[in-house]
């Protein structure tokens, strides 16, 4: 699933490519892909100048003149394109027609995404949307721990609650509880404030250098111009099981935390009250 660093640089690439243009036209060939209804949403849409586009979490946001704006939840294959005067979206369920003949093509092979549209100040509503935790490079290291609180849920379960903080998913989580050398069921009420701010760091660095890299494509992601990101090239720990850590040797080790396989080093991620 795009985390993060993937729709931060599908944003980065469509503001450059569609912003300031007009939606010319909706084509709806899946009606599930547009919501709240295939034609409320054209009607919405259709006509407006996209002014900016940007990201909130794991949510690509088109923001139309007016206030309106459109969600692009990609979820686990969504992919938005922008396809040059010509170009067709391959498979595509959606495809917004802009005004000077180049256009947006939404593809989703698991059929698991979807397009919103909402008029102004509607997205504040939406419930996914109102319950949000902050980004989290609007944190800093005391409003990060106090995310985290004093609880015994699982340091990687409240990385990936988006309620907690938004657009952390496994890839980042791992990643990150990796180098800043926590175990992923660690309590967060384990952590002393010397490694929650550890761990502060290491999600930062690894985000930052994951957007730098256009994302992580371990098979479905591709960026607004469908070529590949390269961060997976520089992964330390997510699907590194059963292989040796970089830092020590040790055989990776992986398990299950709030649903998701973690991969962790014994050794350089030791067990709560063991470091």
């Amino acid at each position: 699933m795009p985390e993060l660093p993937e729709v931060e640089t599908i944003a980065r690439a469509l503001a450059a490519e569609v912003a300031g243009r007009t939606v010319a036209g909706v084509t709806c060939f899946d009606p599930p892909a547009l919501q709240p209804t295939p034609e409320a949403f054209a009607a919405l849409v259709a006509g407006r100048r996209i002014a900016s586009v940007g990201r909130r979490g794991k949510l690509l946001l088109l923001n139309l003149a007016g206030g309106a704006q459109v969600a692009v939840h990609l979820r686990m294959t969504g992919r938005l394109v922008a396809l040059p005067p010509g170009a067709e979206a391959q498979r595509p369920r959606a495809v917004l027609a802009l005004d000077d003949g180049s256009a947006l093509g939404f593809s989703d092979v698991r059929r698991f995404g979807s397009m919103h549209g909402f008029g102004p100040g509607e997205i504040e509503a939406w419930p996914f949307y109102r319950t949000l935790g902050p980004e989290p490079f609007d944190l800093d290291a005391g409003g990060f721990s106090d995310r985290l609180g004093q609880g015994a849920a699982r340091i990687k379960s409240l990385l990936l609650d988006q309620t907690v903080i938004a657009g952390v998913g496994n890839i980042y989580a791992d990643e990150s509880l990796f180098r800043a050398g926590v175990r992923p069921d660690a309590p967060a009420r384990s952590l002393s404030p010397a490694r929650r701010a550890r761990l502060f760091a290491a999600l930062i660095e690894v985000l930052a250098l994951a957007i730098a890299e256009n994302g992580s494509s371990i098979r479905d992601y591709r960026d607004a111009h469908g070529d590949a990101g390269a961060f997976q090239n520089h992964f330390r720990a997510y699907g590194r099981a059963g292989q040796p850590c970089l830092n020590c040797g040790t055989r990776m080790l992986s398990m299950r935390v709030a649903g998701r396989t973690s991969t962790f080093c014994p050794k350089c991620q030791p067990e709560a009250g063991r470091r």
